[in-house]
């Protein structure tokens, strides 16, 4: 009976966690979540295809760096789950923030966008949480697509910035 109140135990406290990463990583990193939600949002094919190739790759790495007798093989293979999962946390991110802007759109114009974005980061991890496809589609497919458009948001440069040149006007001027 231990066993089943520890495993829920679990479930609950990532079930309460979850929402205050994602949206810490919201406010720490307003760039590259941006990036990732406009990745998301213009290029959803690409980016898939790049996350289930780094999905692909992560995978190999971590079960060549567990099968080596080397020390330290597994420690460095949990710090690169660790680590991926923390880069597509990003990702995540992104997508909380699109669904946020959808959300506040489709119900209120006037609900702040920290009110929105989590409404959509509880919506995000309720979708997450049903049984069979939440768990075996929709968790996978979440880890895919954050993952690339995560990466893609961290490599890329970000765009130009308008310059705004002021002219120190002199006292003396007159017109």
């Amino acid at each position: 009976m231990s066993d089943v109140y520890a495993v829920f135990g679990t479930l609950l406290a990532l079930g309460i966690a979850f929402p205050g990463l994602i949206f810490t990583w919201w406010l720490l990193f307003p760039g590259p979540v941006s990036r990732a939600e406009t990745q998301l949002t213009h290029t959803p094919g690409r980016t898939f295809f790049w996350g289930l190739l780094l999905v692909f790759l992560l995978t190999a790495a971590v079960l060549v760096l567990v099968n080596l007798p080397l020390p330290g093989g597994n420690f460095t293979a949990v710090a690169l789950v660790i680590f991926s999962l923390a880069v597509a946390a990003v990702g995540a991110a992104g997508l909380t923030h699109w669904m946020a802007q959808q959300l506040r759109q489709r119900s209120n114009p006037g609900l702040s966008a920290a009110g929105g974005f989590l409404r959509a980061v509880v919506a995000l991890e309720l979708a997450a949480a049903f049984p069979i496809i939440g768990w075996f589609l929709f968790i996978p497919l979440c880890l895919v697509l954050s993952l690339g458009a995560a990466v893609h948001a961290l490599i890329s440069r970000p765009a130009a910035e308008a310059r705004i040149v002021v002219q120190p006007t002199g006292a003396g001027d007159a017109a």
